[in-house]
């Protein structure tokens, strides 16, 4: 299909703000399941609030959270599709223009490399002065050019973990390391329930984006046994939505596993996602 300029930029822009404004469907169906299931009251009534917003915010396309979250990427390339410099400029305009329609919070900083890290260029007034992360690019089956948005926030990413493992010739040893990761991660992190994101890869960027990969793929009505056996275990720890107690700690574990090396070691990117991650829209370029 051979979109025009201003097609695309509106075909990104309204899939940005459906990331950041709407649960898709087997969210919302985890999420009624897990009121169903949950004992706490409180812990129940935290479900149910979540819930409630997110209705809120898909019938106004208003932002989840306050924390409008960093675009994230994945552009899928299928048969002979060609990705152009024009085509990345009109995605890139369509991620500004998406910005400003959520509205995206304005939390980009100026200046120069220094002062970006130090905050000293002060913030960009402008919501799309929040630059989307690099693209990710992947091959796709079908002949079609595939954009997902994914907005990340920063509680998320504070108590996210890469590191490596020493598996001992032993899945469970890489298990067990992620499941005390991910323990510790969603009780520091506050807003949970989580959905746990994790990549199994042979360095920290292909682990990363391994990561980034299972939140676009996975789904919540389909879980193997190694994801069930991640979320059964995070729940016992009894944290629950906000820290509340209870038996909803994790809604699902989404989880990818990259080609691996001949070493004892195995790296790992973990990242506790909020109870609004993963906030993804998909559409079709």
């Amino acid at each position: 299909m051979n979109r025009s300029y201003e097609e695309t930029v509106a075909l990104v822009r309204d899939t940005l703000v459906r990331a950041g404004s709407s649960f898709r469907p087997d969210k919302k169906a985890a999420y009624e399941r897990a009121v169903k299931n949950e004992t706490n009251p409180q812990a129940r009534w935290v479900l149910e609030q979540i819930i409630e917003n997110a209705k809120a915010a898909e019938r106004d396309q208003s932002p989840l959270c306050d924390d409008t979250g960093i675009p994230h990427l994945i552009l899928e390339v299928g048969g002979d599709r060609a990705v152009t410099g024009r085509l990345l400029d009109a995605v890139r305009e369509g991620v500004a223009e998406g910005l400003r329609k959520l509205p995206g919070r304005p939390m980009g900083i100026m200046g120069n490399d220094s002062q970006r890290i130090d905050q000293s260029g002060g913030p960009d007034p402008d919501s799309a002065g929040v630059e989307p992360a690099p693209i990710l690019i992947r091959r796709c089956e079908d002949g079609v050019i595939r954009l997902h948005i994914l907005m990340f926030g920063g509680g998320p990413a504070i108590r996210a973990k890469t590191y490596r493992v020493f598996h001992k010739h032993d899945t469970d040893v890489v298990i067990d390391e992620i499941v005390r990761w991910a323990s510790e991660g969603v009780a520091q992190l506050g807003c949970s329930p989580c959905t746990l994101a994790v990549g199994i890869g042979r360095s920290h960027y292909e682990a990363a984006a391994l990561m980034l990969q299972a939140q676009a793929d996975g789904r919540y009505d389909v879980q193997s046994d190694m994801e069930r056996r991640i979320t059964e275990a995070v729940n016992r720890s009894g944290v629950g939505p906000l820290g509340l107690g209870g038996d909803t700690s994790v809604i699902a574990t989404f989880l990818k596993v990259g080609p691996q090396r001949a070493s004892g070691v195995r790296i790992v990117c973990v990242r506790p996602t909020c109870c609004f991650e993963p906030r993804i829209a998909t559409v079709e370029l």
